[in-house]
């Protein structure tokens, strides 16, 4: 490119001597009688149209030197040779400045040379153009001695066109990422329009439109129920290295949960007498306790379409529209980072839902114990969402069973929601138990009547029949 643009001056000034040792066809006859001189026999072959316009053309140039006007068509050619040098003159300017610029480097001066030197080459080439079709419209045969000029000229104007034409290509990707932005503008204050109807405020929502399914499905729910089950296990696991990190004592924190369980499942059937705590047989086990009192805190509220962080009634008013409305929303959240979506909109209604649940499941004793302070919690507290590793997963977790609660709120009729009850016969039917029944590593015997230790995860029954299973942890049944 560079020995390109240093031989830029030289080239130019060797087109300028070719058009003044080569004066344009029609205009003087020295190089027709040049040629006739070098070879004879052509010159007497010519046809005898070709003689008329020869003479015509000497009738022309005669009339000119005798100081007539010139005719119409020289006029036009004086005028393109005139314009010619003057775009030859301010692209040799040009040339001088983007030189300049290298030394000392400017580079916004360079890319503005870069563009004036382009702009006048694009305004040789078409001068170029009309020159020739200037030759092609009255010039018999005699525009083939400019072609080796237009050939250089090509050559040099080859380099620069290229280089547009990837600027050309950059400016397209920056448009392409412009729309991108536009859209999730466009769409940010969509996010939140069944809420804000339903409590007379103006609420954003952020959203990014991604391509999903036209509809809700059966399908669909049971593969987001598949991630609620997968971002349950990571908090879970980062929850439990947390603890032993800590030098929690991991038996007591899970006869505590167990004990929770108990009186949840006392208070439901007074009449299970089931003893629960030796139920996890080996410390392999203890992530699946966790597990349970995690699923148990944020699938509270699963059945009301806000988790009861309000009075909303829309499904039981509007249900269609409800509906509708909540596919929408699954869909723009979608693709959506949850971190992002709370730094812009913190208090939106996922937000409150994030700010809800964290405080129910993180205790205070708990996050000071496990991080050594409570600033995490003052933050949420304060309406603000932390960029912690421990809050993310949270945050994954949350965006899982809030979009698991959005598909169940779209489809017609709603899937039921069910949990397996502590103590409870095992039915296979309706549960899948989270570890292998077997005789080894201190677990049950096969044969053994099994019964429900704990609930891990809740079960759904879907319209068309089919059950997603209840996921619990079994125990010999006394």
């Amino acid at each position: 490119m560079s020995s390109k643009v240093s031989n830029f001056s030289d080239l130019i000034q060797r087109v300028t001597a070719s058009c003044l040792l080569h004066p344009l066809a029609g205009i003087s006859r020295a190089d027709d009688l040049s040629d006739a001189g070098d070879d004879d026999d052509d010159y007497h072959n010519a046809t005898a149209e070709e003689q008329e316009e020869d003479d015509e053309d000497l009738k022309i140039n005669s009339d000119w030197g005798s100081g007539e006007h010139p005719p119409p068509r020289m006029a036009e050619v004086e005028m393109l040779m005139s314009q010619v040098f003057d775009a030859v003159s301010v692209m040799k300017r040009a040339y001088v400045s983007l030189q300049e610029a290298h030394c000392p480097w400017d580079p916004d001066k360079m890319r503005i040379a870069d563009v004036a030197v382009v702009a006048e080459l694009r305004r040789v080439g078409l001068l170029r153009e009309r020159f020739r079709r200037s030759v092609s419209g009255g010039g018999g045969g005699r525009g083939g001695r400019w072609g080796v000029g237009a050939a250089t000229l090509r050559e040099v104007v080859a380099p620069y066109e290229a280089a547009v034409e990837e600027l050309k290509k950059e400016v397209k990707v920056k448009q392409a990422e412009i729309e991108n932005l536009r859209e999730k503008l466009k769409t940010a204050t969509s996010f939140d329009r069944v809420s804000s109807k339903s409590k007379g405020k103006s609420k954003r929502r952020v959203s990014c439109t991604t391509q999903v399914a036209a509809a809700p499905a059966v399908e669909l729910f049971e593969s987001t129920m598949g991630l609620v089950k997968e971002a349950s296990k990571a908090f879970t696991s980062l929850l439990l290295s947390l603890m032993r990190s800590a030098h929690w004592d991991i038996a007591s924190a899970v006869r505590s949960i167990e004990a929770a369980s108990s009186t949840n499942a006392s208070m439901n059937s007074p009449t299970t007498t089931t003893t629960f705590t030796d139920s996890i047989a080996g410390a392999s086990h203890t992530k699946y306790a966790l597990e349970s009192y995690v699923n148990r805190k944020i699938f509270q509220g699963f059945d009301h379409e806000t988790f009861y962080m309000d009075g909303s009634l829309s499904s039981i008013l509007n249900p269609d529209q409800h509906r509708r409305d909540c596919f929408t929303q699954y869909r723009d959240m979608k693709a959506m980072d949850p971190v992002e979506l709370l730094s812009i909109l913190p208090t939106c209604s996922f937000g409150n839902f994030c700010f809800k649940k964290y405080l129910s499941i993180v205790h205070p004793k708990m996050e000071e114990s496990l991080f050594g302070d409570l600033e995490q919690r003052r933050q949420v507290l304060d309406g603000h969402h932390p960029r912690s590793q421990f809050y993310g997963e949270f945050l994954g977790l949350a965006k899982a069973v809030w979009l698991l609660h959005l598909l169940a709120f779209s489809l017609d009729p709603p899937p039921s929601h069910f949990e397996a009850s502590r103590g409870a016969e095992f039915q296979s039917q309706y549960m899948e138990s989270v570890v292998r029944v077997s005789s080894s590593n201190g677990g049950p015997k096969v044969g053994m009547a099994m019964a429900v230790g704990f609930p891990v995860s809740p079960g759904f029954k879907v319209g068309n029949g089919s059950i997603i299973k209840a996921r619990v942890y079994l125990v010999p049944k006394n």
